[in-house]
């Protein structure tokens, strides 16, 4: 059976959508897997790669290595040596920031925000972090109080993962 000129131009019209109805729905496919792995809590790095026992060992913020990596909390730790590492590891409640690294200041009011991890304060032997200086001006008017609202919605969150 020989189709019209007419409609074999129309055959080929539809037949020139499927391949790229097939890219579409590949590339959409593909970025939803994407994004599931993303948001996967094991692939997450903890306070941005930040190794959080130098907080306290060298009381600043240092970038942590791949290559000594720990998995606590669902999430990947960086340390800048294997020594911070390994006491992380011993130690992970001592070292890890409160809130699992989300904001301190955020926190307090109810909410999930990311950090800097440059903005932070030890407490009590705890490291807090905020997402930028003006969070911590205002989280550090009232420390104890923003800290008490910060643990009890913590909990909420926590409970709720």
């Amino acid at each position: 059976m020989k189709l019209s000129q007419g409609k074999q131009a129309g055959v080929n019209k539809e037949m020139s959508k499927i391949p790229r109805m097939f890219l579409l729905l590949l590339l959409l496919s593909t970025g939803v897997s994407a994004m599931a792995v993303e948001k996967s809590p094991i692939h997450t790095v903890a306070i941005k790669g930040y190794d959080a026992v130098a907080y306290f060992k060298v009381g600043r913020a240092l970038p942590g290595n791949e290559a000594f990596a720990f998995q606590w909390h669902d999430m990947t730790w960086y340390f800048s040596t294997r020594e911070n590492r390994d006491l992380f590891a011993a130690h992970p409640e001592k070292y890890a920031p409160q809130y699992d690294g989300y904001c301190a200041w955020a926190m307090a009011e109810a909410r999930k925000a990311p950090t800097d991890p440059n903005v932070w304060k030890i407490i009590d032997g705890k490291l807090y972090l905020n997402c930028s200086e003006a969070a911590y001006e205002k989280w550090s008017r009232d420390i104890p109080g923003n800290i008490k609202k910060a643990d009890v919605n913590w909990l909420k969150f926590f409970d709720g993962k």
